[in-house]
């Protein structure tokens, strides 16, 4: 079935349907398919949206997300994050917003944090933050877009998309829908992650979209007597995917009693990542 290896809509599509299918057109020109983009609430002027992805669970793809944003509030610039992680939302209870979100005619409202940073997530519209999410993925994916066309962002320099682990219904809806401007891959420091990093790497480079960089995760422990770094999940390998693949590594995360203890309190926008200092100059260059 040729017809489907560059096809982002692979999974609905069929041999028949594949002849004329905007996905298969770009894939041969080798650029974006932009006509599954939505057109964004009236009411939002974002200069650039941000996805942060993971090939697996686990890795601290909102710890990341929670960290760049704040990289980029402190440098002055406004910002928000999109809660895409629609059966694991985390963002709001990292920054202490709470629901229910309002809204008028024209859509709804994100909920600020402390710190200015706007946000939307599915547990901000839930009666009961506890309850579990048990929705199909066409569900979850048809949320994620109304987080994009019936949010009323306002002025945003930076929208960061906290994305589910993997590479099924919401990064694709995300990669379709919304203009990406770039990727985040988050990893932890396991041999194994190569082939996982590679798949994230894989399937923004069949949708066209440009990775900005690798940030790893519980890359050491320092030692509280000594400093000594501890890499208690082994050795890293992130310098070498990055090489293989031609991206820059954004930072290396420790395991830090600081980042958890903040974001319990709802309060993640104290912590001052220098660990991902560098990306602020990347993101700005996009």
């Amino acid at each position: 079935m040729a017809e489907k290896d560059s096809c982002a809509s692979a999974s609905t599509c069929s041999r028949g349907s594949c002849e004329g299918c905007p996905s298969k057109a770009a894939a041969e020109k080798g650029v974006r398919n932009t006509a599954f983009l939505e057109e964004p609430n009236k009411n939002s002027h974002i200069k650039h949206v941000i996805g942060v992805v993971s090939g697996k669970g686990g890795v601290g793809k909102s710890l990341v997300t929670s960290s760049l944003a704040g990289v980029m509030a402190r440098a002055g610039y406004k910002v928000g994050i999109l809660d895409a992680d629609i059966t694991g939302p985390s963002i709001p209870k990292m920054f202490g917003v709470h629901g229910p979100a309002t809204g008028n005619d024209d859509g709804t409202f994100p909920e600020v944090a402390e710190d200015g940073t706007k946000i939307m997530s599915i547990n901000l519209l839930l009666d009961d933050e506890e309850s579990p999410v048990v929705w199909r993925g066409p569900v979850i994916a048809g949320v994620v877009k109304q987080f994009w066309t019936d949010v009323q962002w306002g002025d945003l320099d930076y929208l960061f998309v906290d994305m589910p682990p993997g590479t099924g219904d919401v990064p694709l809806t995300c990669f379709q829908s919304l203009p990406v401007d770039g990727i985040v891959i988050v990893t932890s420091p396991q041999e194994l992650v190569q082939m996982i990093v590679k798949k994230a790497y894989n399937m923004a480079d069949m949708m066209h979209i440009p990775v900005i960089g690798l940030v790893e995760n519980y890359s050491y422990i320092a030692c509280p007597d000594c400093g000594k770094k501890i890499q208690i999940f082994g050795e890293s390998h992130v310098d070498e995917v990055a090489a293989s693949l031609n991206i820059p590594v954004l930072g290396k995360m420790p395991m830090d009693r600081s980042f958890a203890t903040a974001a319990d309190a709802g309060r993640i926008y104290d912590v001052d990542n220098t660990y991902l200092a560098g990306a602020k100059d990347i993101i700005e260059s996009l």
